[in-house]
């Protein structure tokens, strides 16, 4: 993951900030340096050394909460903080927040909206080239064997004119169908409903679409309905010369078959960008050539950084001044 540009703080205005409005951050969002830097002079930060309970500010004070997608907001979490009325999410996800308990308190959930789409899809393009052309493979090829007097390097597969099933044809689905499209790939989807203006064809269940496609690029959420959507099964139906890249979230794939599958060549190979667990990785992957692993990075650039935390603070401006959140979750 790129490391941040420094951004020049602004001028300070003359108050103090013990008199700004608190906002509690839990876990370690990757635009928080720069979050920092542009808002501080409008929001006093408060980031626990450990602890909720080695904040200096009283926990019963606090009703403006930003988490990133490592951090759990459990309901137990949530119990600690009674005055808690707003949590905004860094993620494009919501399923590290418990969402009914935020629904039974009366909280308000502002996310990441729409200003991943265009990152994500690059990425899940780009991961889907390099596994299926062995990009990183070959890097590593070259490095290691560039005295060898022949180089002998195994061969590739050709992306454009493939079949790529997409699971998930919401912002991110959309935009990476409208990317592969450029190569001249026939796209087919699973989602939750048909979508009466899209002309992909679709497919009721991810075992039909993976029994059909040459490839699978996870977009979708995780909640109980698609954790391990992709099961061994899944996997099977995808056959050997088939791939999956996942930008969702790990649990959309049982990880011990998809180990199993890439270790016996079921499938082809998969590039992951999320994981079950994170931030640990099955060993057995970590020495596959026919895997791309990146660290979750797939939303962050140096231009979403900026787009992140501009949304991020206007949520949390609109909150406090009893106007409509700007990027809203519906939870019901």
């Amino acid at each position: 993951m790129e490391e941040e540009k420094e951004v020049e703080p602004p001028q300070q205005p003359n108050h103090h900030n013990q008199d700004l409005p608190q906002v509690l951050v839990l876990g370690s969002p990757t635009c928080l340096q720069t979050l920092k830097q542009l808002y501080s002079h409008k929001f006093r930060f408060l980031i626990p050394n450990t602890s909720l309970h080695s904040l200096s500010a009283p926990l019963s004070s606090i009703s403006v909460v930003i988490c990133s997608a490592s951090f759990p907001l459990t309901a137990s979490v949530i119990g600690l903080l009674p005055s808690l009325r707003l949590v905004v999410t860094t993620s494009a996800g919501t399923d590290h927040i418990d969402l009914n308990e935020c629904r039974c308190r009366g909280i308000q959930i502002a996310g990441a909206g729409k200003f991943f789409s265009d990152e994500v899809a690059d990425m899940a393009v780009g991961l889907l080239i390099d596994v299926m052309r062995k990009v990183s493979a070959a890097d590593r090829f070259v490095r290691t064997s560039c005295e060898s007097a022949t180089w002998s390097f195994p061969l590739g597969y050709k992306v454009s004119g493939k079949r790529i099933g997409i699971v998930g044809l919401g912002s991110i689905g959309m935009e990476v169908a409208k990317r592969l499209e450029c190569f001249g790939c026939n796209i087919l989807y699973h989602s939750k409903h048909k979508k009466s203006t899209v002309p992909y064809p679709f497919y009721n269940n991810v075992l039909d679409l993976a029994a059909t496609s040459n490839a699978l690029v996870l977009c979708c959420a995780l909640n109980e309905e698609t954790r391990h959507m992709v099961n061994r099964e899944v996997m099977l139906a995808l056959g050997k010369e088939g791939f999956i890249v996942n930008v969702g979230r790990g649990g959309l794939i049982d990880e011990k078959q998809l180990v199993k599958c890439l270790m016996d060549g079921e499938i082809g190979g998969a590039a992951l960008d999320v994981f079950e667990d994170e931030p640990n990785v099955p060993k057995e992957l970590l020495s596959m050539d026919n895997v791309v692993l990146t660290p979750h990075c797939a939303a962050f650039t140096t231009e979403c950084i900026i787009k992140l935390c501009e949304v991020v603070a206007r949520n949390i401006e609109a909150f406090l001044s009893d106007m409509p959140l700007i990027t809203q979750v519906n939870i019901g």
